[in-house]
């Protein structure tokens, strides 16, 4: 019988590529477009009887000009990146406006602010140019309203980004500050994300808080949209801070300190041997094959249980469990090298070698992920038996 692979799940609707960039329209912006028409549609109405039903297509068409501006915003991002060599994955427009996704690069304090900053200085620029256009020439009402409504959105969407917090592109500034004073990206990088939890706190205070305080009764369209970002925007930041405090510990992943001591055992020992070599009981058995690289772990308790009166004619293999394929690591391996090169491999045993292939080390998944989140592991360091 022939396995059917379900189809991967698509985030969104492809648009094409821009400057060589792909563009993606999430599902989920359809949400925002709707709610767009919902609220905004019976504002245009009582604003402007004379439009009529024609108010909620203007109210659409002022869902896509935001989709306009974002996009705009996001490109200005990927194009700068371009310039400095960073390569773009793609931008995804969504619900909550959008974001350009990079793939692996090399920043410096200095491009990272250039990149961020690029957005609202794209969206600065199409606010004035909508500026110039409502100044100079006259238009029909429709054109009015949706020119002004251009106008005020590119405003207001590069006057909220460049607040000093992740994860806004002003964030990048404060990240870009502390990552130049400190040294340390890290700590830039979890000082925006703060910046960011106290932006929140900020909005609900300003647009919640304060008309409670003062009597009134917030307008209800105003509170969920203010719940709506400031939840996003608390995301962000918390992730952010997470980033960077995971970031901070990986002068801490290396692979020489996390690994627990090993000896090599060719895939020919016997039990016998194998009892030799770990008989203090601190240091784990490898199973190398006749090409020298390792194949599999010895487990403890599976080598205790076999009879003394067998344990010279028993091969080492009959007691061990198999490493995945390729899961060893130089001993000099650390930080993000060591941790990407891991999270491809599967398994969660990987053996330790030096410069001559020699096995010095067991390094766990679990010392690994408890070194990234500052866990601890389990007190028993020694490797155990696998499902097959």
């Amino acid at each position: 019988m022939t396995e059917t692979r379900a189809p991967a799940r698509r985030e969104g609707i492809p648009l094409g590529r821009i400057a060589g960039v792909p563009v993606v329209l999430a599902y989920s912006w359809f949400i925002i477009a709707a709610f767009t028409v919902l609220v905004y549609g019976p504002v245009l109405d009582r604003s402007n009887p004379a439009l009529g039903a024609t108010a909620y297509v203007v109210a659409f068409a002022y869902a896509v000009l935001l989709l306009i501006s974002v996009l705009v915003h996001e490109l200005a991002h990927a194009l700068t990146a371009k310039i400095y060599g960073w390569p773009t994955q793609k931008i995804v427009l969504n619900l909550w406006g959008g974001h350009t996704q990079f793939e692996s690069f090399t920043a410096s304090p200095g491009r990272s602010v250039l990149v961020a900053l690029a957005g609202p200085a794209a969206n600065f620029v199409l606010a004035g140019g909508a500026w110039l256009a409502l100044s100079t020439d006259s238009m029909g009402s429709v054109a009015e309203i949706l020119t002004n409504i251009f106008m005020w959105a590119n405003f207001l969407i590069a006057v909220f980004n460049v607040l000093p917090g992740l994860p806004l592109d002003g964030g990048r500034l404060v990240e870009s500050a502390v990552w130049k004073a400190t040294g340390s990206q890290a700590k830039g990088t979890v000082a925006a994300g703060w910046g960011g939890r106290i932006i929140v706190v900020a909005i609900c205070a300003w647009f919640i808080v304060r008309p409670l305080l003062a009597g009134d009764e917030p307008d209800f369209s105003l509170v969920i949209i203010t719940v709506l970002v400031s939840g996003f925007l608390w995301m962000g930041a918390s992730a952010s801070i997470q980033q960077g405090t995971l970031r901070a510990r990986l002068p801490l992943v290396t692979a020489a300190g996390l690994a627990t001591p090993a000896v090599g055992l060719p895939s020919t020992a016997s039990v016998q041997e194998a009892l030799r070599h770990g008989a203090a009981g601190t240091t784990s058995l490898v199973v190398y094959g006749p090409d020298g690289r390792p194949q599999g772990v010895v487990d403890p308790a599976a080598l205790a249980s076999v009879p003394p009166a067998a344990a010279d004619s028993t091969p080492v293999t009959a007691v061990s469990f198999a490493l995945a394929p390729g899961a060893y690591v130089p001993e000099w391996s650390k930080g993000q090298e060591l941790i990407t090169f891991l999270s491809q491999l599967e398994g969660r045993h990987y053996a330790v070698v030096d410069h001559n292939g020699r096995v010095t080390g067991l390094l766990s998944q679990d010392a690994v992920v408890a070194a990234i989140t500052g866990k601890r592991q389990r007190t028993d360091k020694r490797p155990q038996g696998q499902n097959r």
